[in-house]
Formats: structure tokens, sequence, C-alpha cells
């Protein structure tokens, strides 16, 4: 990747978001942990929650991984209270067609705009993903098991 690629695609909204890092850290007696793994590059989230009558109560993450990975944990984290299946569902939509350069038909999230340069980068918006996929994941692991 040249130089000027690699400016475009970590642009200033994607740093600022990596920095804030909303969510990172632990949760004490999580009822579920799940962590996610992109083999491609090393990236992994450790998600841990909280859940409560099929939704998240609480989510906290450690999140080892580039600016793309990061960025997207932290709005995920940002999204997660109150989350249920169909709203992760509906955020994955929106952020496939967006990868795809596609306009969202539905903006769910509007912080994912900020990954649009990720659209022309393929290998690099499974970084994106995975942070959506670990909150997936939790949901799906807390929908299998007897805690609130």
């Amino acid at each position: 990747m040249t130089g000027m690629a690699s400016n475009s695609l970590y642009n200033q909204a994607i740093i600022e978001e990596a920095k804030a890092a909303v969510g990172s850290g632990t949760i004490e007696t999580p009822h579920v942990s799940v962590r996610c793994d992109n083999p491609l590059c090393g990236d992994r989230i450790t998600l841990e929650a909280l859940g409560n009558n099929g939704h998240l109560a609480e989510v906290a993450h450690r999140t080892r991984g580039c600016l793309l990975t990061r960025a997207a944990a932290s709005i995920a984290a940002r999204h997660a209270r109150n989350l249920d299946t169909a709203g992760i569902e509906a955020a994955l939509q929106q952020l496939d067609e967006l990868l795809s350069g596609n306009k969202p038909l539905k903006e769910v999230w509007p912080e994912l705009a900020i990954f649009r340069p990720v659209a022309s980068v393929r290998s690099r918006q499974d970084c994106v993903r995975l942070p959506l996929q670990a909150l997936s994941l939790a949901l799906a692991k807390l929908g299998k098991t007897s805690n609130p």
C-alpha cells in the first residue's frame, strides 16, 4: 500500500475514534465472553457482555489491532447498550453496504461512515467487521445461556 492510500485510509475521524476507545476494559462478572481473531493481520477483540432479556445491557472489550479495528470497537461499544440481534444485523448490513461501495439503505449507526475509504481496500475490511462480529457472537451466546 502506498503512503497516500494509507493516509486516506486512516483519516482523522478514524484516528480520533480509535483514541476514544469507548468500552475499553473488562466486566468483573460477565454473562458471556467471546474472542474474535483476524488471522490475516493478527487483530483480536475479546468482548465481555452482560445481557438482559435478549439485549446487551453492558459490554467491555480488550482490542489488540490496527486503528480500523480499534475505531470500529469503540463505535460498536457506544451502540451496544440495549442492542439485540436485529440491531446488530442492521448495523452489519449497513457496514457491508458501505464497504461494498454502495450507499447504505439505512444508516443505523451514522458513525460507520468514517470507514467509507476502506471500501477500496478489500484486505482491510475484515478489520472493521471484527468488533461487530464479536457483538453478534456475544448476542448469540447470550441467547444460549440461562443468564438474563
